[in-house]
């Protein structure tokens, strides 16, 4: 049985990978394993050590306790008090509007945000 935590730090990995375009054979490499492993971490299969988590967040290039970030907030989506997913960012059309978002110039981006803030009022 997958624990909580577990999941949840796997969730983070793959939500950092995907936001420094890593695939996971990139990520295993750099941290000098196999990609099966990487998969077992993402899914909450296996647990990752200390050690492992440390590799992973130099390999990502962000401190350990961004895997433990909003852990407390997963435990409120999973009783479902929230009209958002949980876990938005597992969606790969979420992710790539993300990383699409951050490469368009500030200037832009911020007009951007205006337009879809807008939008969003209207609907």
């Amino acid at each position: 049985m997958k624990h909580p935590v577990d999941v949840h730090v796997g969730k983070r990995i793959r939500h950092r990978r995907w936001m420094v375009g890593m695939t996971q054979q990139q990520l295993a490499e750099k941290v000098g394993i196999k990609f099966q492993q990487i998969q077992k971490y993402e899914t909450g299969m296996n647990r990752v050590s200390a050690s492992r988590l440390w590799d992973i967040a130099e390999a990502v290039d962000v401190p350990v306790s961004f895997f433990f970030e909003g852990i407390d907030d997963d435990a409120t989506a999973s009783s479902g008090s929230s009209m958002i997913p949980g876990d938005i960012m597992a969606d790969k059309e979420a992710l790539e509007l993300v990383r699409s978002y951050y490469s368009i110039p500030e200037n832009q981006r911020r007009r951007l945000f205006e337009l879809a803030r807008v939008l969003s009022d209207v609907a």
